[in-house]
């Protein structure tokens, strides 16, 4: 696919992408900075996780990056080309687990893949995971992303609120991981272009303005032993998705992928109570009602 730019080129944005967010991460904590370990994939190419821990507002959290190849995956042959025998993928991903309950998780993840056979596509997005929900936060964080789509395609918003919406589902709980966001996945530049390319650049730029105002918002914010208990429950929604329905969980795995990197997004604590349901018109219950679909949070 000759699209004006190369798998280099591709790789090349990403990398410094993940060392803006880095950067800009660093600046909302002011306690402690990114560690760097690099590392081979054992077919070919390999990556580079950005690690934070114990800080003055991230408990635990990551921005790996990665530009792997090897031979494809059974699962990914019905997506591609039949002649297909080789994958080259390179993305960013990022997930931050606050220490606060009232300072949001938030994940993003921007990728590219491409076989021998000539297919290509981007995929991505950024989604928020409050503990408590803030109706003006979650405003903030929609019409952020909203400027960013609509300055790339008209209907992107829409489209890929609604594609959100629908892949950060868990459905053996009936709701939604968090608050959602954006998510677009098989996207395709046409020949000789690079429109996608470009709003996939911009969706990774803008994860700093649409996170990085509330987490400096909420970070100072007194919280109370109950309240750090809910963030432990949410924590383990979380987990559910990550391990049961995340599709870079598996395709990392598929691919023999490195396992300290796959697992990043875990959270360091989490917890499960038997049948533990928050009580009526308390803040865990409000927060609880905007874990669904197809909240207007543009116009909320």
């Amino acid at each position: 696919m000759n699209a004006g730019y190369t798998k280099e080129d591709v790789s090349a944005a990403f990398r410094e992408i993940q060392t803006s967010i880095c950067l800009g991460l660093e600046a909302i904590d002011g306690g402690e900075h990114f560690s760097r370990d690099e590392w081979q994939h054992h077919d070919g190419g390999g990556g580079l996780s950005r690690i934070l821990t114990h800080g003055r507002v991230f408990e635990k959290g990551g921005v790996n990056f990665s530009a792997v190849e090897g031979r494809l995956p059974e699962f990914m042959k019905t997506r591609v080309n039949a002649s297909a025998t080789h994958f080259f993928a390179t993305g960013v991903s990022l997930v931050m687990h606050p220490h606060s309950p009232l300072v949001p998780i938030v994940h993003a993840n921007i990728r590219y893949f491409q076989t021998n056979a000539g297919d290509a596509w981007f995929g991505g997005g950024i989604d928020l995971t409050p503990i408590y929900v803030n109706v003006p936060q979650g405003k903030h964080f929609h019409q952020t992303l909203k400027a960013t789509c609509d300055a790339h395609g008209a209907d992107y918003y829409d489209r890929f609120k609604r594609e959100a919406d629908d892949y950060f589902f868990i459905p053996h709980r009936k709701e939604t991981r968090g608050i959602g966001g954006i998510f677009f996945d098989y996207l395709s530049d046409k020949p000789n272009d690079r429109l996608v390319f470009d709003f996939v650049k911009a969706v990774g730029h803008t994860f700093i303005n649409a996170y990085g105002p509330i987490a400096e918002e909420n970070k100072a914010l007194p919280y109370t032993e109950d309240q750090k208990k809910w963030q432990w429950i949410r924590r383990g929604r979380y987990v559910e998705f990550n391990l049961v329905y995340d599709r870079g969980t598996r395709f990392g795995l598929e691919t023999g992928g490195r396992i300290e990197s796959i697992l990043m997004s875990l959270p360091e604590h989490a917890s499960w109570f038997y049948n533990h349901q928050p009580h009526e018109q308390s803040p865990e219950a409000e927060s609880s009602k905007y874990y669904n679909k197809g909240i207007d949070w543009v116009n909320l």
